[in-house]
């Protein structure tokens, strides 16, 4: 535009030839008009270990001549800086975890500065684990890890967010009543209308996965995800709710160290999802040892680092059947086949999601 003219100083700007770049955390928050006429780059978080050596390289050296330090009296080790990143900052950059480390500083300027000039010269302090704790306080965030035993109705979910992947649990349970059905966990309407599509889904199933057509109409249904104070929203948990409740209906555990991410149709097909690195990222700090994908996913594989990519047995599947043969524990040796015992044969005052842990 060649001809813009700022109200506030009333001067016309030659804009034309101006590149404007922007920044921002999200999409969705950007008006559909200006989002039309800009290009995105997308650019993914930094891993762990590249924020490590980030801070050895440039955020300890910085600070610690910021704060009239020097290298070699006082020492940062990887551990340290390790549950920096992982107990004390939940960010997608660095800027939090500069803080810290400025922090940190700080309190040990302030241990030097009062020493006598006897004591300065012998003084070395070395930054490990215990003592960040000490020095900062309580940790501030905890990783998610994967669940201690194959529980029934409980599904591992991996999940985006705007500092990066994380683990989810989705819970459900099943309670006498008339086909009520319960959404909890700060859920947004579009993970709403996964989790209705994921259970129409099942139902069309029933007959093929050994559950009674009309278990619907004697029972109420709650799902739920923890951490009811965070908004969540997507498509992407609708294979992860699918085996949640497949697994309360038959009576059948998912294994522990499984986590998936996938949109499912009511055919049961499993469409591709965004978020892949960051999502697997997460999965490789929980612990978790066998990954679920949309198979036209598998293009995105590529942008996980090798080292973590190498941990996990990656399953790229197409139907939500293939989810289920992987995710229940029962399955491995006999595939779905509508022979599984159903839940309604038993007291379902005892079966819930939440509660029912098995080895």
């Amino acid at each position: 535009n060649n001809t813009f003219q700022d109200h506030y100083l009333d001067v016309e700007y030659d804009l034309s030839k101006v590149m404007f770049i922007a920044t921002a955390n999200v999409l969705h928050t950007i008006p559909a008009a200006l989002q039309d006429r800009l290009e995105i780059i997308r650019l993914s978080g930094y891993t762990e270990q590249e924020k490590n050596e980030i801070a050895k390289r440039y955020l300890v050296p910085k600070q610690l001549e910021a704060n009239g330090l020097t290298a070699e009296k006082v020492e940062f080790v990887s551990e340290a800086i390790a549950t920096l990143i992982q107990s004390y900052t939940r960010e997608a950059g660095v800027r939090n975890l500069e803080r810290e480390i400025s922090s940190l500083c700080r309190k040990v300027a302030r241990k030097y500065v009062v020493l006598s000039d006897d004591e300065k010269e012998k003084f070395r302090e070395v930054l490990v684990s215990e003592l960040v704790k000490e020095l900062l306080g309580p940790i501030r965030f905890r990783t998610q890890l994967a669940n201690e035993h194959n529980e029934i109705g409980v599904a591992t979910g991996l999940a985006w967010t705007e500092v990066g992947g994380d683990v989810l649990q989705i819970e459900s349970s099943l309670m006498p009543g008339r086909g009520q059905l319960t959404l909890t966990g700060k859920l947004g309407e579009v993970m709403q209308e996964s989790m209705r599509t994921a259970i129409s889904c099942v139902r069309a199933r029933a007959n093929k996965l050994g559950i009674s057509p009309t278990f619907y109409k004697r029972y109420d249904m709650h799902i739920h995800v923890p951490e009811g104070a965070i908004p969540k929203d997507g498509p992407s948990a609708g294979i992860t709710i699918a085996t949640a409740v497949v697994s309360l209906l038959t009576n059948n555990p998912v294994r522990r160290d499984v986590a998936m991410t996938g949109e499912i149709t009511l055919r049961g097909k499993v469409l591709p999802i965004g978020g892949v690195k960051e999502k697997l990222l997460a999965a490789h700090r929980a612990g978790i040892k066998t990954i679920i994908l949309p198979r036209d996913n598998e293009k995105d594989l590529i942008e996980v680092p090798k080292e973590v990519l190498s941990t996990f047995q990656v399953n790229l599947v197409d139907r939500v059947d293939e989810v289920l043969n992987i995710a229940l524990d029962e399955p491995g040796a006999k595939e779905i086949s509508g022979d599984m015992s159903p839940i309604w044969d038993q007291d379902v005052s005892n079966i819930t999601g939440s509660n029912t842990t098995l080895d």
